[in-house]
């Protein structure tokens, strides 16, 4: 049994039917309605298809292998076009599962506590591009009274995402680390902040604490979907106890991946 989760623009729709009919044809039954007791999830479209899937469903211990109908597409190992060899290589085991770790936060309110998890980043920054000033703590020791736009920490996956673009480092994604990345940092005589990001072995916890003008305008961006929280006492962020499986292929296509993408 295998879940197809697709994007419903024309070519994801086409690449669907086109899959769902090898599928069945190598005596697979497949699902467009998510089934629990599926073997595999097979997501078609591009990194945002891919990151909605997983959390739609609640981080499934189902792994999942993506088929790029997109632009990016780092999640997304497979092309249309490879669709016969992928089927191939499936019913033969030729294949390998990467586990992604993902990062989550508890938030803690005057009112109660939220957990978000995410798989590329969880973002913390100021209500209508407001500057924000937080206190950052690794393990409870401080390590700066931040000012800027934002902080970003992001998973060694998600270290190609958004964290890539604010000028974060690329992280190979078996690693474990945590990634704390500014966006647009104040350093000046008024503010002391790291300009660059820092990377937090994995069995840590960072903590921001909003000062306290900034409790109520405090914006969470959870693999870049915004949540507003009032009254934010602490953000404590770590790694999650879920994760994903991710079926691999080819494993220097990540590198593949990282030229072609970005350079």
């Amino acid at each position: 049994m295998i879940n197809i989760i697709s994007n419903n623009d024309v070519k994801s729709r086409e690449t669907s039917q086109i899959l769902t009919s090898k599928l069945i044809d190598k005596g697979f039954q497949t699902f467009y309605k998510y089934n629990h007791n599926a073997e595999l999830n097979i997501c078609i479209g591009g990194d945002g298809a891919f990151l909605r899937a997983v959390r739609k469903n609640n981080f499934p211990k189902i792994p999942f292998v993506g088929i790029n109908t997109g632009s990016l597409g780092f999640f997304q190992e497979i092309c249309p076009k490879e669709i016969d060899d992928f089927i191939f290589r499936y019913l033969n085991n030729d294949y390998s599962t990467d586990t992604i770790s993902l990062v989550e936060a508890k938030i803690f309110t005057d009112q109660k506590e939220y957990t978000l998890t995410a798989v590329n980043e969880i973002s913390i920054k100021g209500t209508e591009s407001k500057v924000i000033h937080l206190d950052v703590y690794i393990d409870d020791n401080h390590l700066e009274t931040f000012a800027g736009d934002g902080l970003i920490v992001s998973t060694p996956v998600g270290s190609t995402a958004y964290n890539l673009s604010t000028g974060g480092s690329v992280v190979y994604p078996s690693l474990n680390v945590l990634q704390l990345t500014p966006i647009a940092a104040i350093n000046s005589q008024a503010y002391r902040s790291l300009l660059n990001s820092s990377i937090i072995p994995g069995n840590l916890v960072i903590k921001l604490v909003p000062t306290l003008r900034y409790k109520n305008s405090t914006l969470i961006l959870v693999d870049g979907d915004e949540l507003l929280l009032k009254n934010i006492n602490s953000i404590k962020l770590s790694f999650s106890n879920k994760i994903i499986n991710r079926i691999i292929f080819n494993k220097s296509r990540y590198w593949e991946h990282l030229k072609g993408k970005f350079l």
